[in-house]
């Protein structure tokens, strides 16, 4: 059950965006003008009708109180998720209890709904009646085996082409072009090592990128070149470590931690893709673990992932841990109530803190791109051409990355700082600090920055 007392902001509603397009077209809808016949039902479904171009009206329905996040309905011919239609309607829900008020479904609103809760019931039915071992194990164990050794296979020829392309000098990768890259990138993909492939083709980027680049390409082949030695070598590593190469190199792996309940409070999401696949990424911080965890939701051909969970909410639920050293990566198991707004903060840390932090959890993990970190105390600074987050209270900072630099979050960082410490939750490694939430000093909610 949902609380018709507790709305979301505005802010945890435009989070869901799945583009900045759909941001803009959603915040226009999020006016009373084109809507009619909205309401809200104590069970979490918020329906309404908007009109469009045509003689009908959209007919726009969102289910609040699904645990893993609202899901939506629009009868637009949109294939975004959520539309504009549906984040217009969250926004009107949001602001105005009048516009919205609580009262029965209509028709096509309830069945939808209902809907919902009969699949979401016999999902549930399925996996607590589903017959324990009725999977061959031994099959599956010669199957691991295969694949096991078709990945030693393409790690020892990854090995063979490093080392021809050493004894021929880095110049030879600019001369080849992205070509070889990704004619080796196949070899591993057909020795179904993903995970040699992917970093192969983030080697065939790096030549002709500007000064310093042979380094930059030596330091990754050193990466790459240690890790298929850690996958040939496995059986002599810790088993956190052996899990951590295993992870690396692709292979499945199943959450097998303990389950641990908490209220999860929603630090982060945001989604990268390529042409296959749309990969979300939710950073969680615990109450009363004090965990910072990781949540991946994946939506294939262009299609959003179905997980999603505002900045500023929490969740009460259980999560469950994936293997390897150090990884913050779970698993979202049995959810206890709806997500809702929360004042929850997570603690923060010094900028010379977060530096030690990502040393740490690199003797765990060599090929970690980044760590979380939650800054206190921190003010958003031009450095020349750059931009840094300076320490308020000792003489430290950290640099910001490329990445982040392009983004309109930096300008909403700024703004909200107003030169002023704030508190901002990121991701920090070797280019540097990617900030993803924020939140004044005074109180205050959570501000999304991607």
């Amino acid at each position: 059950m949902t609380q018709q007392g507790v709305r979301w902001s505005a802010d945890q509603v435009l989070a869901l965006a799945p583009d900045a397009a759909s941001r803009k077209a959603g915040s226009k809808l999020g006016a009373a003008g084109p809507w009619s016949e909205a309401g809200s039902s104590d069970e979490g479904t918020v329906w309404g009708l908007c009109k469009g171009s045509g003689s009908k009206p959209y007919q726009t329905v969102v289910d609040i109180a699904d645990a893993a996040g609202p899901a939506y309905k629009c009868s637009c011919p949109s294939r975004k998720f959520p539309c504009k239609h549906a984040l217009g309607l969250l926004l009107l829900w949001a602001a105005d209890d009048a516009v919205v008020p609580p009262g029965q479904a209509p028709e096509w609103a309830e069945e939808w709904a209902a809907g919902r809760r009969r699949r979401a019931e016999k999902r549930a039915g399925d996996v607590s009646g589903a017959p324990s071992g009725s999977a061959d194990p031994e099959a599956a164990r010669r199957r691991a085996e295969r694949r096991a050794e078709r990945v030693s296979a393409g790690a020892v020829e990854l090995e063979q082409r490093l080392a021809d392309l050493l004894r021929g000098g880095l110049a030879t990768a600019e001369q080849s072009g992205y070509g070889l890259w990704e004619e080796t990138a196949a070899r591993m993909v057909d020795a179904q090592a993903q995970g040699l492939a992917g970093r192969v083709r983030e080697l065939g980027a790096i030549p002709s990128t500007g000064a310093g680049w042979p380094v930059r390409l030596l330091e990754e082949c050193a990466l790459l070149h240690l890790l298929g030695r850690g996958w040939l070598r496995r059986e002599r590593l810790p088993e956190g470590l052996a899990a951590t190469v295993r992870s690396r190199m692709g292979l499945p792996a199943s959450a097998d931690g303990p389950p641990l309940r908490d209220r999860w409070l929603v630090l982060a999401q945001y989604d990268t893709a390529d042409p296959r696949l749309t990969t979300r990424r939710i950073w969680l911080h615990g109450a009363d673990s004090h965990r910072t965890v990781l949540l991946l939701s994946y939506g294939a051909a262009g299609r959003a992932p179905e997980l999603a969970l505002p900045v500023g909410l929490a969740l009460e639920a259980e999560v469950s841990a994936y293997p390897g050293s150090g990884q913050p990566r779970v698993a979202l198991g049995e959810q206890f109530a709806p997500p809702a707004p929360a004042a929850i903060r997570p603690p923060g840390m010094t900028t010379s803190q977060a530096a030690a932090r990502y040393g740490d959890a690199l003797r765990d993990d060599p090929w970690l791109e980044s760590v979380p970190v939650t800054l206190d105390r921190v003010v958003p600074a031009p450095d020349g051409d750059s931009w840094q987050l300076a320490d308020a209270d000792e003489d430290a900072a950290l640099p910001l990355t490329p990445a982040a630099r392009s983004r309109p979050g930096l300008w909403r960082l700024v703004a909200l700082s107003g030169g002023a410490p704030v508190r901002v939750f990121g991701e920090y490694g070797h280019q540097g600090f990617t900030p993803l939430t924020a939140w004044p000093e005074d109180p205050g909610g959570a501000v999304a920055l991607c």
